[in-house]
């Protein structure tokens, strides 16, 4: 029959896909093994057929029958077999020679003992042994596959060749005899060492690995263009294995790159070149530029995964498969890490990737650990000051943000103070203009029209051309783009703080937010300020508040009155009556950092609003003041007499409560919560001759000034170095955290008494010659029986 399957196409095989080819491939595998397996198969059991006809002695019916017992089986025989005359003549016959050629029956039928009983007793195992062949051990044929033949002029010419067979038994072989030598390779007893040695060994490779990196280091350094290769090496350096030195290598190569990295990044940001850039042909030094960037910014890519894979193992409590480092080492190279990430994000906040560590960094300030939240936290802070500009701070500012949200306010205060640290005032951005290089004037076409000639005017718009584009390379960034950013900024910072003032009001960030509020109060919207001074009041009034969070309260409440708030008809009474009770109520301990937020608070609500303050409001806050300044820390006592200062050069007729005569009717009532009503004229300022003699000089100082009537010259005027600074300075100038006395108090040197060398003064003359007989005589030793002495004294 013809073959009609055509033969695969070139196309046709093109579209094969490759997992079709790889079935075929592996069913063609699995049919050649199955064919061996089979051959396999079938070769043992014809050896075993042949092994077993060999042993086999055949044994005739007739001789089986000759023995001892043979009447017994005789008559047994004659009573049990059949009866031949019921038996066939052609049957018999058959019977007859089958017992003559004994071909497979080797025992006698018509017994009936087991099968093998008599192979059992008449042989023995030698002489099985003997029975068995000598051969050797008989090749498989091999498997021939037919080609196609040849035809010649003699005529057509087969052609065959050999199938190869997979030798899998010897393959398995070599596998065990691979595996016992390993073995026997792993049973070889390692030598046993002394701690001390074992610390020398230690030692040893630890300073083989620091000299390592050093020089690694110092060639990057050197050359960075021609040596990112080594970058690489030390970076895998990282994956170190030795578990005695794993950690500390791990350590040092980390803080060793981040060094690096700082002092080879350049001053921008490398971005990745386009198509038809990588097409142009450039310069060798421009191709050599651009591979050492493309290197610089993939290995600074593979370090910073490391080191986030590094927190996240920490974090996941997961030991790796090879078991190198333990849990407890997790959390040291956790740290170190977390150290390598604050410091790029100070130092390289120009630079590819780094908001990625920002999204890095952020999380962390919220960390159970406090070592690395307050690492965090104090990285956050450094770049906040450092940002003139304004892209980093809007970076964290929004993925701070993003965490309170996502974490429904549960968050440490923490995360929030940071915003404390934004450069968004007035004051700075004015300062940051100065760094900034200002924006190029260019001549209008009038003036060039007008001063300028044809050919002047040619080479003036070159000139202007090539200063804009050095403008451009320099990147300077003008004042309403910084206002732009920080102005966003600002909007997403108000934004969190109302968030948590309208659904978190109890929630652990409430002092944040309302500290924030005060600082950042003058910025805020005029739209906002009813709505926002309602919220403060009933945050007062409802009580859940400590003494300092309605202390934030009503800063925040003044500070937006004092700036865009002086258009609006309010009246802050009930701000200034808050204010007035919570004063006893402050800490007068070591923790009293809440005078320096009422010193804040009188600074905006008297002498920045001295026209809506009434005289009765200006005595009762003195007098309270200074019944207040008895019980407080020196430092204290210096802000609040420096605040009693201002109020009686401020206000008139502060002088009433120097004198002792009441003016007008009542009496003073200072457990009354009013100011307005509370009659601090009809008092006197009798706690300033009792801080005259407080044991604080500058509180003396004070004391007196204010006794005197605060002038501002004379003989009772204050130094320049007192009058010149604000209350909350004075305060902080003599602050007593660092246990320290401010002025230092001046070492006295003990008076000497006179000494005298001879006591001949007041000793008798016979007295000083027994003292100097019983000096003289040597003393003789003896020992001391306290049993006999109390013998004696109980017989007398």
């Amino acid at each position: 029959r013809k073959n009609t399957k055509r033969v695969p196409s070139f196309r046709k095989l093109l579209r094969t896909s490759q997992i079709k080819l790889d079935n075929k491939l592996k069913n063609k595998q699995y049919k050649q093994k199955s064919a061996a397996k089979k051959y396999r198969k079938e070769q043992k059991k014809l050896r075993e057929a042949v092994r077993d006809a060999i042993s086999r002695k055949p044994f005739p019916l007739e001789e089986c029958k000759k023995k001892q017992v043979a009447g017994k089986w005789e008559e047994k025989e004659e009573e049990d077999a059949l009866p031949l005359d019921m038996m066939d003549e052609d049957d018999l016959k058959l019977m007859e020679d089958l017992a003559q050629k004994a071909s497979f029956l080797t025992r006698d039928l018509s017994s009936n003992e087991p099968v093998h009983l008599k192979k059992r007793k008449h042989e023995s195992v030698i002489e099985k042994y003997e029975k068995v062949p000598r051969r050797l051990q008989t090749e498989p044929e091999k498997e021939v596959i037919h080609l196609l033949p040849i035809k010649d002029k003699s005529g057509i010419i087969p052609q065959a060749v050999e199938k190869p067979v997979l030798n899998v038994a010897h393959d398995e072989e070599e596998d065990t005899e691979d595996m016992e030598e390993a073995e026997d390779f792993n049973e070889e007893p390692l030598p046993i060492l002394t701690p001390e040695e074992m610390a020398a060994q230690r030692r040893q490779k630890l300073q083989e690995r620091k000299m390592h990196i050093a020089a690694l280091a110092s060639a990057i350094l050197s050359e960075p263009d021609s040596n990112m290769k080594k970058v690489k090496e030390l970076r895998a350096m990282l994956m170190e294995q030795d578990p005695n030195v794993a950690v500390i290598v791990r350590k040092l190569v980390m803080v060793s790159l981040m060094e690096i990295f700082k002092d080879i990044a350049p001053s921008y940001k490398i971005r990745p070149l386009t198509e038809a850039e990588k097409a142009t042909k450039v310069k060798k030094e421009t191709q050599k530029l651009r591979e050492f960037e493309e290197g610089l910014v993939s290995q600074y890519k593979f370090y910073l995964e490391n080191l986030e894979q590094t927190i996240k193992d920490w974090k996941q409590r997961k030991l790796k498969k090879s078991n190198v480092i333990s849990l407890k080492a997790y959390k040291g190279l956790a740290e170190v890490a977390v150290k390598c990430l604050c410091e790029l994000l100070v130092a390289l906040p120009h630079f590819n990737f780094h908001n990625n560590i920002i999204v890095l960094i952020v999380p962390l300030m919220n960390d159970p650990s406090k070592m690395i939240s307050e690492l965090c936290v104090e990285a956050v802070k450094k770049l906040f000051k450092q940002d003139k500009l304004g892209y980093a701070s809007l970076g964290v500012v929004k993925v701070i943000s993003g965490l309170v949200r996502g974490r429904n306010y549960d968050v440490r205060p923490e995360v929030l103070k940071v915003f404390l640290h934004l450069r968004i005032k007035e004051v700075e951005l004015q300062k940051d203009s100065e760094d900034i290089a200002p924006k190029k004037k260019f001549m209008t076409y009038k003036e060039k029209r007008k001063n300028l000639s044809r050919m002047q005017r040619k080479w003036k718009k070159a000139e202007e051309k090539l200063e804009r584009e050095l403008l451009e390379a320099e990147a300077s960034e003008s004042k309403e783009k910084k206002l732009k950013l920080h102005t966003e900024t600002l909007n997403i910072v108000f934004l969190t703080y109302f968030r948590i003032l309208k659904k978190a009001q109890k929630s652990p960030l409430l002092p944040a937010v309302l500290e924030g509020l005060a600082k950042f109060a003058h910025l805020i919207n005029v739209e906002f300020f009813d709505d926002l001074l309602i919220v403060l009041h009933s945050l007062i009034a409802s009580g859940d508040l400590s003494y300092r969070e309605s202390l934030h309260c009503v800063l925040s409440a003044f500070h937006i009155l004092s700036g865009q708030g002086d258009v609006l008809n309010i009246d802050p009474m009930k701000f200034y009556t808050h204010l007035y009770k919570t004063l006893f109520s402050l800490h007068a301990g070591g923790t009293n950092e809440d005078i320096g937020i009422v010193l804040q608070c009188l600074d905006v609500m008297f002498a920045k609003r001295r026209k809506q303050v009434s005289q009765q409001r200006a005595l009762a806050f003195l007098k309270r003041l200074s019944i207040l300044a008895l019980h407080v820390l020196p430092n204290s006592t210096v802000g609040i007499l420096a605040t009693n200062r201002v109020f009686m050069q401020t206000f008139p007729k502060m002088d009433l409560l120097l004198d002792n005569e009441s003016q007008g009717s009542g009496v003073y009532l200072p457990e009354l919560d009013e100011p307005e009503h509370c009659n601090a004229q009809n008092t006197a300022l009798w706690e300033l001759h009792l801080l005259q003699r407080h044991y604080h000089p500058t509180v003396q100082k004070f004391a007196s000034h204010l006794i005197a009537g605060a002038p501002t010259e004379g003989s009772g005027a204050l130094p320049l170095d007192f009058s010149q600074r604000s209350a909350t300075e004075l305060f902080e100038t003599y602050c007593m955290k660092g246990m320290t006395f401010n002025p230092p108090v001046a070492s006295v040197t003990p008076r000497r008494k006179d000494t005298f060398s001879q006591m001949d003064s007041f000793v008798d003359e016979e007295l000083s010659k027994q003292l100097q007989q019983h000096i003289g005589e040597t003393v003789a030793h003896k020992s001391l029986d306290f049993a006999k002495h109390l013998k004696e004294s109980s017989l007398a």
